[in-house]
């Protein structure tokens, strides 16, 4: 599976594209970060890079600094937005390590003590609580948290 091919047609690219709508909190030249419509806790917010990547693997090593740079910046404002307790940051790669969508993404999640994460499966969340945790992020960012 290491040799599988970037599919331009993945929800990621299509999301950059303007093809699908999403919930920006953050973009850059290089990356893109907006809210997972399946959060597995409020605030869930994916960063991606703009080039394409299937993963972690076959990133551009510049465009993967970038993206790190993104995710520290988008993490910084999602902690502060949501007066989290704490942080996770995760990224899958191919089916076999939990990946469903082959674009390189990075997932930033606030955490409170004692609140476990919920499944990634839960279902889709409300539009309207998504535009409202963007434009919390949005609002972080602006305030230099």
């Amino acid at each position: 599976m290491a040799d599988a091919q970037y599919d331009p047609d993945n929800i990621f690219a299509k999301i950059l594209r303007g093809e699908i709508p999403c919930h920006r909190a953050y973009e850059d030249a290089d990356t893109l970060a907006f809210m997972d419509v399946m959060p597995q806790g409020e605030g869930h917010t994916l960063v991606i890079p703009k080039a394409p990547s299937r993963g972690l693997l076959d990133a551009d090593p510049a465009a993967l600094a970038s993206l790190m740079a993104s995710v520290q910046t988008v993490a910084r404002a999602v902690k502060a937005a949501f007066e989290a307790d704490g942080l996770t940051v995760f990224q899958f790669n191919e089916p076999a390590g939990g990946q469903t969508v082959f674009h390189l993404h990075i997932h930033v999640i606030p955490r409170f003590e004692g609140v476990p994460l919920k499944r990634h499966e839960g279902g889709m969340a409300d539009n309207a609580v998504l535009a409202e945790h963007a434009a919390r992020i949005r609002a972080a960012l602006e305030a230099g948290r």
